[in-house]
Formats: C-alpha cells, sequence, structure tokens
C-alpha cells in the first residue's frame, strides 16, 4: 500500500509500519441547460477482479430502478489509477462519479474540478451519514466528497502462523512495538525461507500513526506539517531495524510488495503472521489466504493512542458533469440504499449509515463483522482529530517512500533521510 491518505488493499496499504482552470468544455461539460434525457453516466473506482464484480451488480440495480440511465464502468488498478485519472481531468475527459483517497478530493477541489454537494442535497441525503464520516468529505467547510465506508489502520494477525512457529501472541491491549519487533523475528527464525513475522510495508501513513503515537500529527488543521525530523527519524529506524533482523522481508523484496493486491501479499499467501493495513482489508486478505484472520489493536495503542477514524474512499461527482442530479442520485444510491448495501456489505469500508450497517450484518462473514466490531471498539476510545490533507499533501505521499528506501537500502543514514524528508514535506504543502 501505499496507504496513501487514504485507501487499504481495498482502501491503500498503511504497508510496512511501516490543471488550473477548468477547460471550457469537455465530454462531460453541461451546455448550461436541462439534464439530457437518457444520461449516460461514467463511474470510476479501483480495486481487483471481485469488487469490479460486486460493483457492477450495484450498477445492474441502480439501472434496473432507472431504466432511463445508462452507467459505464471504469475500474481500474490502483497501481495507476490516479495517473490515469490526472490524465482524464487535465484531457476534460473525467468520469462523471469518481471514487478517490486521502488528499486527492483537496487536491481537485482546490483545481474546481469537484462539484459542491450542496447543490445537489435535494438528491444526495447525507442526513443519516455518521457527523465524523461526513465531515471527511469537506474541504474548507464545502462538501466535495461523500465517504463510501468507515476504516481504520490495525494490525492483522495469522494465529496459525505464530502457531506453526512457536511464538506466543503478545497482548494487544498492552503490546508495544518493541513486543512486536520481537515476536516477528521469532516467527522468521522459526519458520521454514519466505515466512516472515511482518508482511507489512510500512508506508507513507504508517509515518502518521507513528507521529501520533509521539503526540504529533502529520497534518495540522491549518495545512502545515505537525511532525519533527527527530520522530520521522525514529520511524525510518524502527523499519530498517525490522529488516536488519529479519523480522520482515528486505528491501528489494519490500519494494516488490508495494501496491499489490490482497493476493499477492505475504498475508495473503500464508507468509506472514502480522500486516500492519487498513481494516477494511481483513476480509480480502482472509478470502486471499484461507486463513482464520484477525484483526487487532495497533502496537504501541495502550500508551498513547495513534489510529484514526477514515473514510475508507471517497465519492466525489465532477464539477462539469452533464447530469449533475444524475450522478447525484447514484451516489445517493451507493450509500443510503439497504440492498445496494447488501451487495457491497464492507467492501469499501464499514458502512456510515446505521440503517445499512443493520441491514447487512445478517449478510457478513466472520470476518467482515470482526471488521465491523474493530471499528465500534475504536468508536469509544478517544481518538485524536484528522483532517483531509492539504493541496500538496499528495506530493508528500511521494516523498516519503523516496527517503525511507534510501534508508532501506542502505545509501542514507536516517537522520539525513528524515531531515531531507521534512524539508521537502513542509515545501510541499506550503505550494
Amino acid at each position: 500500500m501505499t496507504l496513501s491518505r487514504r485507501t487499504a488493499l481495498t482502501a491503500l496499504p498503511l504497508g510496512v509500519l511501516a490543471a488550473g482552470a477548468l477547460a471550457a468544455c469537455g465530454p462531460n461539460a453541461s451546455g448550461g441547460g436541462e439534464e439530457d434525457e437518457g444520461s449516460a453516466l461514467r463511474f470510476s473506482w479501483w480495486g481487483n477482479p471481485e469488487r469490479a464484480a460486486t460493483t457492477q451488480a450495484v450498477i445492474d440495480l441502480f439501472v434496473e430502478q432507472h431504466p432511463e440511465l445508462e452507467i459505464s464502468a471504469e475500474p481500474g488498478d490502483i497501481s495507476g489509477y490516479f495517473d490515469k485519472l490526472a490524465t482524464s481531468v487535465a484531457a476534460g475527459d473525467e468520469p462523471d462519479v469518481m471514487t478517490m483517497g486521502g488528499a486527492y478530493p483537496a487536491e481537485y477541489a482546490a483545481r474546481d474540478v469537484l462539484l459542491d454537494l450542496g447543490t445537489v442535497e435535494d438528491v444526495l441525503d447525507l442526513s443519516a451519514m455518521d457527523e465524523v464520516a461526513r465531515s471527511n468529505g469537506q474541504v474548507d467547510g464545502t462538501q466535495v466528497a461523500v465517504t463510501t465506508g468507515i476504516n481504520a489502520p490495525g494490525m492483522i494477525v495469522n494465529r496459525a502462523v505464530l502457531e506453526a512457529a512457536g511464538v506466543a501472541m503478545p497482548d494487544p491491549e498492552t503490546w508495544t512495538w518493541e513486543d512486536f519487533a520481537a515476536a516477528a523475528a521469532a516467527v522468521t527464525e522459526n519458520t521454514p525461507a519466505g515466512t516472515y513475522g511482518s508482511g507489512s510495508v510500512f508506508t507513507h501513513d504508517s509515518v502518521d500513526l507513528w507521529a501520533r503515537q509521539h503526540g504529533q500529527i502529520l497534518y495540522t488543521e491549518d495545512g502545515e506539517i505537525g511532525v519533527d525530523a527527530a520522530t520521522v527519524q525514529s520511524f525510518f529506524e524502527f523499519s530498517k531495524a525490522l529488516i536488519d533482523s529479519g523480522a520482515s522481508p528486505g528491501a528489494d523484496e519490500l519494494v516488490e510488495l508495494t501496491d499489490v493486491g490482497p493476493e499477492q501479499t505475504l498475508m495473503g499467501r500464508g507468509l506472514a503472521a502480522f500486516m500492519l493495513t487498513w481494516s477494511s482489508s481483513l476480509t480480502a486478505l482472509s478470502e486471499a489466504s484461507g486463513a482464520d484472520l484477525e484483526i487487532v489493536k495497533v502496537p504501541g495503542e495502550s500508551a498513547e493512542t495513534g489510529v484514526w477514524l477514515q473514510s475508507s474512499q471517497l465519492y466525489t461527482i465532477s464539477a462539469r458533469t452533464a447530469s449533475p442530479q444524475d450522478a447525484a442520485a447514484f451516489v445517493n444510491f451507493l450509500i443510503n440504499d439497504p440492498e445496494a448495501g447488501k451487495l457491497i456489505l464492507t467492501d469499501r469500508g464499514v458502512p456510515a449509515v446505521e440503517a445499512v450497517r443493520q441491514a447487512i450484518l445478517p449478510e457478513l462473514s466472520e470476518t467482515a463483522r470482526r471488521e465491523v466490531e474493530y471499528i465500534s471498539a475504536l468508536g469509544e476510545m478517544e481518538l485524536k482529530p484528522t483532517w483531509i490533507g492539504p493541496a500538496g499533501s499528495t506530493a508528500v505521499e511521494e516523498i516519503t517512500p523516496r527517503h525511507q528506501n534510501a534508508v532501506l537500502f542502505g545509501s542514507a543514514t536516517a537522520q539525513q533521510a528524515a531531515q531531507d524528508w521534512h524539508d521537502e514535506a513542509v515545501a510541499a504543502v506550503a505550494g
């Protein structure tokens, strides 16, 4: 994952913790009159074949209820999704409804690419959505995105791998990162080559988690960098220590594991005891591995909480769609309709509408119920607030792995890499 703000295998993974003005017109540009009869909408998202099949079923259900509409599905792979989206926006040819994650809504809202959803509130009803989930889609007080579901960082555990290695599972209510590192190293030492204690790829969002547990935060409410170089240094040092101890794979393999689908991860192949990632990844990883996986609190939470509740993904509407009302009706269906919820289940995070949560409970697998229970447990904790990353924060997501990899490959010290990261990150969000 690039636990890219903020997606998970289903969203973007957490890992080893590790156009200016719009074109005057385009394929979606409205002529300023009423919407065309028999509108054709384009809907983009990323994900694996299973998600594509589920999404098509949801589209079919919506079109069955709205036969005057057509919806063209545009699925993509996460590794190239946002590059493709950027290209289509620059060409004035973006989809009507676009799935986004992390700071992308802020980036595109700053360029007037996204529709102010307050203009379609007669069709798109967000009143039943959890307040935190609703505010996650706001930029400077304007609703420009709608959460697909709630997600949170968590530690996925395969107890069968631990048991095969003869390693006891630390108490997830009190364990520290030192406990995690020791257990992970012991698993690697006591299992066949190719199996590791830690199958995570600590990534960009892992820096935020680490910062929060150290009394700081990646981005402040004012859109500035809120973590100092010393804390980033300690994060880089910990990541490198996992490699040096054998707790995690080497740098080469970690790079190869970045942004892969669930079935290609070490956890998804049954070759890891632990994986730091998003809670919404639990079901996909369980299905890929065929194992009885669980999700527990992240190490270090008993000392100071670092996790946060976050939109797994976000639905947005193009500001120049020719059919804003129809696009809004489709998004409303995706988040509020119980029958759509029964198809989506927790694939895009735990639903943020209580009526939909209740509707899907009987349909959930045991692992999906565990996702919901984990989110509910976190909801009872006193968690630190979070905000959509400022414009420029997507550049920071690219800065992080460059400097972290320099440390992991041994071409830079943690101290120098952290200072360089901090200098570049501050400049990136400053514009």
